[in-house]
């Protein structure tokens, strides 16, 4: 006999699944983002090893080339980033000496204008400044902890990609025959929105990576193509991405250049990029492959940095959008799927349809 539960107790039980859930994921964190990371580029690599399959390559042979290409792509970037850095690191003595002298010009202005003693501010700034190589030490150290896990990544591809089949069978064999149609359609859906994602995404940071770094070449600042780069690849993370990649060449430009005019035109130009980026890149190379609204996107985005930090940022939206075609194609979820989607405000939408009925209203009552 089903029994019924009262709706404080039901409220409780799911409030407390969904803790020990965040709570599970927090600390299974080492293993489950590299293993999401692995997910994603499988994604990524996914049309070229199809590709090569169905030219009569074997699947072993097509996804050793496919990871081949992209660890070569990958390292490519890589080594390009470290031999940069390795000639900032040349300079630094250099920039820690300008760095502290805007710090002291800083403090004193502070003080002249407004009265207020900075110095608790240039202590703190001076602190971290004067142990600047020992704190670039310990992200090394730190970075050669997670080397494990970068090349478990090749590893994850290979495994996801060669049982993709098998895992496909598994997922159907849960479902039952009864389901088997809603599933595939999950399923293919899936491959192809994630996949697009990915390459669109991919792209538009390639793009911006060259675009950035001409653009800090033109402004005048050290290390256009350094910064251009680092900068180009915060991209990945949507909306913040742009303001976060461009907050590294500001500070930059702010504590190592003699004039603030360098580090405004810097803010210019993130402005610029974000506008490009949202509206021309964006729309046309990645496309409404993700049917996610922009709250749920901010919000998926904000508890995945508290979660997971910058991993989880970087793999939330793909995710999303997985949960969002499982919820559309389940009929008792499609009422998660409406709230995740955009549908629903396109009356309000800030398009040119809507501009032109609000200037027609405008004009009639004129």
């Amino acid at each position: 006999m089903k029994r019924d539960y009262p709706f404080g107790f039901r409220l409780t039980y799911v409030l407390l699944s969904i803790i020990l859930l965040i709570y599970g994921v927090i600390l299974a964190k080492d293993f489950l983002y590299p293993l999401a990371f692995g997910i994603l580029l499988s994604y990524l690599l996914y049309p070229i090893v199809n590709f090569l399959e169905k030219k009569g390559i074997p699947r072993i042979l097509a996804i050793l080339s496919g990871i081949i290409l992209g660890i070569v792509v990958f390292a490519s970037i890589g080594f390009f980033i470290f031999k940069r850095i390795s000639l900032f690191t040349d300079d630094l003595p250099l920039f820690r000496q300008k760095m502290i002298a805007h710090i002291e010009q800083f403090q004193f202005y502070i003080n002249k204008e407004f009265g207020i003693p900075g110095d608790s501010l240039k202590e703190f700034l001076l602190s971290h400044i004067t142990n600047l190589g020992i704190q670039s030490g310990k992200v090394f150290s730190a970075t050669t902890g997670t080397i494990f896990k970068v090349l478990m990544q090749p590893v994850y591809v290979f495994l996801f990609l060669y049982y993709r089949t098998k895992f496909a069978y598994f997922i159907l064999k849960v479902a039952g025959k009864d389901n088997r149609p809603i599933v595939v359609k999950i399923l293919k859906e899936i491959a192809t929105v994630v996949t697009r994602y990915m390459l669109g995404v991919t792209t538009v940071v390639l793009i911006l990576c060259i675009f950035n770094s001409a653009g800090y070449l033109i402004i005048g600042i050290k290390y256009p193509l350094l910064l251009g780069v680092i900068s180009a690849l915060f991209s990945f993370i949507p909306y913040f991405g742009n303001f976060i990649g461009g907050a590294i060449p500001f500070l930059f430009a702010l504590l190592t250049e003699d004039s603030m005019i360098y580090s405004l035109r810097v803010v210019i130009f993130v402005y610029i990029v974000h506008l490009i980026e949202n509206n021309i890149l964006s729309p046309n190379i990645v496309g409404n492959n993700v049917r996610i609204n922009p709250f749920v996107i901010i919000i998926g985005l904000v508890m995945a940095g508290m979660i997971w930090g910058l991993p989880g940022m970087l793999v939330i939206i793909p995710f999303l959008a997985m949960l969002t075609i499982v919820f559309k194609s389940i009929p008792s979820m499609q009422p998660y799927s409406y709230l995740l989607g955009p549908r629903g405000t396109k009356r309000h939408a800030l398009t040119l349809e809507n501009i032109r009925k609000f200037a027609g209203r405008i004009k009639n009552k004129v």
